[in-house]
């Protein structure tokens, strides 16, 4: 058994938004409080995607049929996007990005890109740094019902690049990425750029920890000696 594929996360692995998750997610609890949604059960320091989870556990108890349970997600993840769209303008590719994505393509890898951003803010920072094509396959948070932690969202990917999990690497920055990974049996790497510590990413399941992106090649190739003995 040797490594397939490379998946990566985007914000804070490839390239570094700057964006005001406080507000996003101040500006998504006020839709869904004027929803009906009571604000006890809305925390502000909760992602926009624990929201939505209660939001549908929510309305489903009361009632609510599932067009006008989707009609609010839409809404809620749009507020979000724009706020990504504004973030991609004046983003930037963390260092080493390209020299890596071309090194790994030379090992003859396959490369995903799975990711909790729209498919138009991913779609505009792949084209605006030139680097779609070396991607495979794109799962941004549009492709999938529920993103990572929840592995519904990492199988789409490997599904896409028609590859098992134990035959892939999973390279983020955040615990999500980890626990996804974790669960799935795939090798989850821990890039330490982002709000996640070393100590953090390690507690979530991360099997290595990288200081720069340009480490992939080098421990892809370590892994491959490991799992060859």
């Amino acid at each position: 058994m040797v490594i397939k594929a490379v998946i990566f996360d985007l914000d804070g692995t490839l390239a570094s938004f700057n964006i005001d998750y406080r507000m996003v997610r101040a500006d998504v609890r006020s839709l869904l409080m004027s929803r009906g949604l009571p604000a006890s059960i809305l925390s502000a320091n909760e992602s926009i995607f624990e929201m939505l989870k209660k939001t549908e556990i929510f309305l489903k108890n009361h009632g609510k049929k599932e067009k006008s349970i989707m009609e609010i997600r839409q809404k809620a993840l749009a507020i979000a996007e724009r706020y990504e769209l504004e973030a991609a303008k004046t983003t930037s590719l963390l260092s080493g990005v390209i020299e890596t994505l071309k090194a790994l393509r030379k090992m003859n890898l396959k490369i995903g890109l799975c990711t909790i951003n729209s498919e138009k803010s991913t779609n505009y920072i792949l084209k605006r740094f030139k680097i779609a094509g070396f991607f495979d396959a794109v799962t941004a948070r549009d492709k999938v019902k529920y993103v990572k932690p929840n592995t519904e969202h990492l199988e789409a990917t490997l599904m896409a690049l028609e590859v098992n999990p134990n035959e892939t690497v999973v390279v983020g920055d955040g615990g999500i990425d980890m626990k996804c990974a974790k669960e799935l049996k795939a090798i989850a790497v821990g890039l330490p750029t982002g709000l996640s510590s070393t100590e953090h990413l390690i507690n979530s399941g991360a099997n290595y920890l990288i200081t720069s992106i340009t480490d992939m090649p080098t421990l892809i190739q370590h892994v491959n000696s490991t799992l060859e003995e």
